[in-house]
């Protein structure tokens, strides 16, 4: 299976005036309509919060929340549902509020908590599920720097707590490549400019077209690729009591169909894309 890094493809919204339509160039609206399916990952997570625990997980904690599309969602999708969103940068959480937190009901309002935060610091706020997606923990470079996050999740985890991450790899993830992929309006573009075999450090970009200009580098990402048996090996030495892999499966096209299933086997391909839930 040669799945993408961006499985879940949308319609860019189109914003009209009197004399002609135009695509605004809008860089966190932009990556969430080629990248991200918040209304889908929510699911999976309730879902498989539901399947290993036997009832439903109440609290959710999204950690390097960006713009916390996901904790919008989550609290979307059941009135008793609350929502915890960490993040350091004050920009997109900012966007984050303006254009999703606003457009919920002032009751869900209530159910929303942001803090601009180091997800390090030592007195991260409780929850029943935490999710680190988008691969934006791969930051942390060092083993010991990610022992003291995952380790810093297990305790701040009820006693049923459920830590999910998402990851990626493949041989085709150690090359420089740029993968290119037209949407409505305008095209995404995945940039794999370097990767270190030694230090397993990755240096990737996204960029965008729009209007027929090509904005570069609108987003970096400087990261380690870390493999799945190592993030699992973390995950057991902080105290997690199990591990499970959610592998993505194959579309009839061979790319990923965006459907995750719980296997101990993968498959040798150019690259995958597979979930990882640490159960306390």
């Amino acid at each position: 299976m040669a799945a993408s890094l961006e499985p879940h493809r949308k319609k860019v919204r189109r914003r009209v005036n009197k004399k002609r339509a135009r695509i605004v160039f809008d860089k966190y609206d932009l990556y969430r309509r080629a990248v991200q399916s918040a209304e889908n990952d929510v699911e999976f997570i309730r879902d498989t919060y539901k399947e290993l625990k036997k009832k439903n997980a109440r609290v959710f904690r999204e950690d390097f929340c960006g713009t916390f599309a996901l904790s919008t969602e989550w609290i979307k999708l059941n009135p008793r549902h609350e929502a915890v969103g960490i993040d350091l940068d004050p920009e997109p959480m900012a966007y984050g509020k303006t254009h999703y937190l606003s457009k919920l009901k002032p009751e869900q309002q209530k159910r929303m908590s942001l803090f601009e935060r180091n997800v390090l610091h030592p007195n991260l706020p409780k929850a029943d599920v935490v999710a680190a997606m988008n691969f934006s923990y791969f930051c942390f470079k060092s083993r010991d720097v990610m022992k003291l996050y995952f380790a810093n999740v297990y305790k701040s985890l009820g006693k049923d707590g459920v830590f999910l991450v998402d990851c990626f790899g493949g041989s085709q993830c150690q090359g420089p490549i740029e993968d290119t992929i037209k949407m409505d309006g305008f095209t995404y573009y995945w940039d794999q400019s370097n990767y270190d075999p030694v230090s397993g450090e990755a240096l990737f970009y996204i960029h965008f077209r729009v209007g027929g200009q090509k904005i570069e580098k609108v987003f970096t990402y400087d990261w380690r690729l870390w493999s799945i048996p190592e993030l699992r090996e973390i995950m057991s030495e902080v105290g997690f009591k199990k591990t499970h892999v959610y592998w993505e499966g194959t579309a009839k096209d061979g790319s990923g169909n965006g459907v995750f299933t719980r296997t101990e086997k993968g498959e040798s391909c150019d690259s995958w894309i597979a979930y990882i839930v640490a159960e306390k």
